[in-house]
């Protein structure tokens, strides 16, 4: 069946190559080295051959970094240290570049693209491509209310669906997801907690760096949030819309729609874990396709990683967002290729 451009698709995905990670492993094992002596780098290696389809890789050239920006209803109710404000900006400082994201891309040659879905401000100056595809200003207050309707949700997912077509028909290689929205930690926490049956106690962290009175607010909010989530975790949608946001889902739909086309992508930290999860319940399969850039801060990430089976890459105790985490781990993947495709092999130095 045909689908219209931009139409999200969900459903069972393929899994990489297995001849290719076949291949891979042997020759890693055939590399003049200590039996896995190369360890998560060599495991990085035969993930990234099984994903090109190919043994030996190359590196890839081609990097694409999306972040989806939103604000959220919860922010209100002093579940972080910052203001709503600081959204919209960061927003401009991205544009600018002067922000961390902005700094790590430049670095490693990774472009960069940000996204307003639901940021509550209209911030002045920014280019036609951030706004235009915007579905509301921010998100209910989930401990209260749904965080938006489910035609909002459905909207976001094919906004990300298209999203992911145009970088992956620009010629994207490796894919990066992030995040930007004061909030957003605590309706991630809530998505991992529903969705893997774990308490608020559980779930909750300190996100912008609150202190002990502002955790606890937090945890009554998430603990609340669950509640109301609780009889909703049958279909993800609907999930989404009890306990998500529409940025949340516009990234769901960008993780699905590249594994669907089997381009990798990298998450960063807790709130692009909990899109993982949620797209890998949306697309059995779907997980196989990426990898874990970095070990955040957040107890909620290190348990969905956990259900996902994606150990991380990184574990810098970095909590910033923007998907830092994953565009720092982003030479690990061209080195993992490197190394893999040009060492020498044992058999040809003896």
């Amino acid at each position: 069946m045909a689908h219209p451009p931009g139409a999200f698709v969900s459903g069972p995905i393929d899994p990489p190559s297995a001849d290719a990670r076949q291949q891979a492993t042997e020759r890693l094992a055939a590399l003049a080295i200590p039996t896995g002596a190369w360890g998560r780098l060599g495991d990085l290696a035969v993930w990234w051959s099984a994903c090109q389809g190919q043994c030996p890789p190359t590196p890839p050239a081609d990097v694409r970094a999306v972040l989806f920006a939103g604000d959220h209803g919860v922010a209100s109710a002093g579940v972080s240290a910052y203001p709503s404000a600081v959204t919209p900006a960061m927003l401009s400082t991205i544009q600018t570049g002067g922000a961390g994201i902005s700094v790590l891309a430049r670095q490693h040659e990774v472009r960069l693209r940000v996204l307003d879905i639901a940021v509550a401000a209209d911030v002045p100056g920014l280019p036609a491509d951030v706004t235009a595809h915007k579905i509301r200003r921010g998100s209910g207050s989930i401990d209260r209310e749904d965080a938006c309707p489910a035609d909002e949700i459905d909207r976001a997912l094919a906004v990300g669906a298209q999203v992911a077509k145009e970088a992956m028909d620009g010629g994207a290689e490796l894919l990066v997801v992030g995040d930007l929205g004061i909030g957003n930690t605590t309706p991630a926490a809530v998505l991992i907690g529903a969705l893997l049956h774990l308490d608020a106690n559980t779930v909750t962290g300190r996100g912008t760096g609150v202190d002990d009175d502002g955790l606890s607010r937090k945890r009554a909010v998430v603990a609340a949030a669950l509640d109301r989530a609780a009889t909703r975790t049958t279909d993800p949608r609907d999930l989404l819309a009890a306990a998500g946001s529409a940025d949340i889902a516009a990234a769901v739909g960008f993780l699905v729609t590249a594994a669907h086309r089997g381009v990798p992508v990298l998450l960063d930290g807790l709130i692009a874990v909990a899109e993982a999860l949620v797209a890998e319940r949306l697309a059995p399969g779907a997980a196989a396709w990426f990898a874990a850039g970095h070990r955040s801060t957040e107890p909620a990430q290190s348990a969905a990683l956990d259900a996902l089976g994606l150990p991380p890459l990184l574990d810098l105790g970095m909590r910033l967002g923007e998907g830092t985490g994953a565009v720092a781990a982003v030479p690990l993947v061209r080195s993992a290729a490197l190394v893999l495709g040009e060492m020498a092999l044992l058999a040809d130095v003896l």
